[in-house]
């Protein structure tokens, strides 16, 4: 691979090993969020679906996540077991209260992290992107110092 000038890298500098309790939870907390992603990611779908359209069919879902048909009638299944979604037959997939207050947790974490990495020089189309992976694993502190950092560059 070739090296890129703007990256330093420090193969000198020592590692340090958090504890054993603090790395694990760290990688818990990561492993937690590719579970949650999935679900987020529907759910924020749905509502958009819905709003633009007035119906989300799992034929819609699957095309604009890039999956096969079966996937997303799996996936929808456990957000229905999760109390987040109903389906009904011929009319497509809705969302309970609880769906709809993920889904409006989850726009507004992506439409911070998306604001964060323009602030900073992304482009749009890869800060679009960046922030369907990195919108499900910060925490709510990065989130909160994120909006801080935005309202205090606006002011």
């Amino acid at each position: 691979m070739a090296r890129r000038p703007d990256i330093v890298l420090h193969a000198d500098a020592p590692i340090h090993l958090p504890e054993e309790p603090t790395q694990a939870r760290r990688f818990g907390k990561t492993r937690t969020a590719l579970s949650t992603a999935v679900l987020e990611d529907y759910a924020e779908l749905i509502a958009d679906l819905l709003a633009a359209n007035g119906e989300a069919r799992p034929t819609d879902i699957a095309r604009r996540l890039g999956v096969s048909h079966a996937t997303a009638i799996k996936t929808i299944a456990r957000l229905k077991r999760e109390g987040l979604a109903t389906a009904r037959p011929y009319r497509g997939v809705f969302l309970t209260e609880a769906g709809e207050a993920l889904a409006a947790r989850v726009r507004a974490r992506h439409r911070t992290v998306v604001d964060l990495l323009l602030a900073v020089g992304v482009p749009p189309e890869a800060a679009e992107q960046d922030a369907e992976g990195l919108e499900h694993h910060v925490s709510d502190a990065t989130l909160a110092a994120f909006s801080r950092f935005l309202r205090a560059r606006k002011g």
